[in-house]
């Protein structure tokens, strides 16, 4: 066991009281569920309530007792990261010629705990088969309990420190978003658009390094496509997704550039898209039915015959994002989605036909939305 030394708590994402008042609820449902001790290992998790974002490359696990002081498993080469980012004291360190379930398996022997009841995130990314099977094999007098989709869904209300990350996100993304636009001409490369997206989401104080989605073409039917050489001509179309995180908080925006004046068609499907989802904006409150709110705009689309079908959602979860993982959809917009909007909850709502797209991040408040990205809603023309 080693313990931490005095950590800069500058470094922090929250305060220490933040994350106990999130472990107190987790600990709600592990009583609820009869589990003496919680392994946590998905990334997000981890960030959320011990603060500390481990790499992916070596699993580095985390145990969490019903009662007293969680434990975190730290790859040795890692443990100076850990020791600025948790609040956590105790953890293990471990070196990259041992094996981490080992470690794991020794730490919850030594701590009693190898004939407990233990709960497990089935639904973790980290967590694949041959893993468990391995810590099932190394423990096998515990009894595994399923606990997934439940810190998802603790999760889903976010806090006001949260919110802020949240909106200070959108500021950069905002700020992104136009810089891209403004960059785009004719004759002008792809690249230097995407260039001066992430060039300016660096500078305004965005984390990550993936911070756009981004295409270009007379048509942009692919909301997710590669970038690319083209060179714009008259008559394309930019689509840009800007997603910046701030302490791993993700904001989203979509908006559509055309080179040179849009066609008739493209100018009215933009009007009837923009005018579909600020009616979507304006059902969203607290109570409101999430079928419901996604049914104005998806009838809307197909009504108007923009598109023949309509099989994506019209938005899902936003809040800390972690890698592998892109994207949350721990609570997403569906013909069938049985769930009720509450205030706390921030979304990435989107829509596209026709080859434009446009979304913004939205939080829901005790008696509406509030808009987090604030660029123009308009088809814009370079």
């Amino acid at each position: 066991m080693s313990e931490a030394p005095e950590a800069d708590t500058a470094h922090r994402a929250f305060p220490k009281a933040e994350y106990e008042a999130r472990i107190a609820k987790v600990r709600d449902e592990m009583r609820t569920r009869g589990a003496d001790v919680l392994l946590v290992d998905c990334v997000e998790h981890m960030a959320y309530l011990f603060g500390y974002v481990p790499p992916a490359a070596i699993y580095q696990p985390a145990l969490l007792p019903l009662d007293g002081d969680p434990v975190v498993i730290v790859r040795t080469l890692d443990a100076p990261t850990f020791t600025e980012q948790s609040w956590v004291e105790d953890y293990v360190s471990f070196g990259d010629d041992e094996d981490p379930v080992s470690i794991l398996a020794a730490v919850v022997q030594r701590r009693g705990w190898a004939s407990r009841a233990i709960a497990v995130e089935f639904d973790s990314h980290f967590l694949p088969v041959g893993r468990f099977r391995a810590i099932e094999s190394a423990l096998p007098n515990v009894h595994f309990i399923d606990f997934s989709k439940v810190i998802w869904e603790i999760r889903l209300i976010k806090s006001e420190r949260e919110i802020a990350y949240l909106r200070e996100a959108s500021r950069i993304a905002d700020a992104a978003l136009i810089a891209s636009i403004e960059a785009a001409a004719p004759g002008v490369s792809e690249r230097e658009c995407a260039a001066a997206l992430y060039a300016t989401a660096l500078r305004e104080g965005a984390d990550n390094g993936r911070s756009a989605l981004l295409a270009a073409g007379k048509r942009t039917d692919s909301l997710h496509g590669r970038l690319g050489d083209h060179r714009f001509e008259k008559g394309d179309i930019l689509h840009v997704e800007s997603i910046p995180l701030v302490r791993g908080y993700g904001a989203r925006i979509m908006r559509s550039t055309v080179i040179g004046a849009p066609e008739e068609d493209l100018a009215r499907a933009a009007d009837i898209l923009l005018a579909a989802q600020q009616a979507q904006f304006d059902a969203m409150k607290p109570g409101a039915a999430a079928r419901d709110v996604d049914g104005i705009l998806r009838r809307a689309v197909l009504d108007s015959r923009l598109r023949e079908t309509y099989t994506n959602f019209t938005g899902y979860t936003l809040g800390y994002i972690g890698l592998p993982k892109t994207s949350d959809f721990t609570r997403a917009f569906l013909p069938d989605s049985n769930w009720t909007l509450e205030a706390g909850m921030v979304f990435h709502m989107y829509t596209y036909a026709q080859g434009l797209a446009f979304s913004d991040t939205i939080l829901v408040t005790p008696t509406g939305v509030e808009r987090l990205t604030r660029s123009d809603r308009r088809l814009f023309v370079r």
